[in-house]
Formats: C-alpha cells, structure tokens, sequence
C-alpha cells in the first residue's frame, strides 16, 4: 500500500461526496455511505448503497467512478443493500 493510492481514493471518495451529497445529507438516513479499505495490499474505496432504489443509485455510482478511471466490483448482500468497490491502478 502506497500512501499516494490511498490519497487517490481520498480524492475519489470526495468527488463522490460532491457527486452524491442528495443521498449524504447528515440530517437524515444516509443511502450512500463511503469507507476506505486499507487493511489489504490494495486500498478500495467501498461505496455502500442501502435505498429502496439501491440498484439503480449503485448504478449511477459505479458509472461515476469508471468515468473517474477506477476499477469497479460489486457485491450484492441483498436488493437494497450493494456495494461498489472501486480502485484505483
């Protein structure tokens, strides 16, 4: 791990805070969430959408992050429960 990946995925994650604030607003439920993964060998920004319209939000997020130049993965743990994994080379 690099701390200049790590500050990439800093810069990712606030462009997504930017791009996303609608569903960040910290007076009410949040459908998007943002954490930093660094206990691996590659950082990952992981992207949790929980919404009735999850789909279609992790969608929109995982287009947002590929046009930023980030690899993309999701993992399903349910219909309004997703997460978008995203790296960056």
């Amino acid at each position: 791990m690099t701390a200049d990946s790590v500050d990439s995925l800093e810069d990712l994650a606030a462009k997504v805070d930017n791009a996303f604030a609608s569903h960040r607003q910290s007076d009410e439920f949040k459908a998007i969430s943002l954490v930093i993964d660094t206990s691996s060998e590659r950082p990952t920004l992981i992207v949790h959408v929980e919404s009735e319209e999850s789909s279609s939000l992790a969608d929109r997020v995982e287009k947002f992050l590929t046009e930023q130049g980030a690899y993309t993965q999701r993992e399903y743990h349910s219909d309004t429960d997703i997460r978008v994994l995203a790296t960056i080379e």
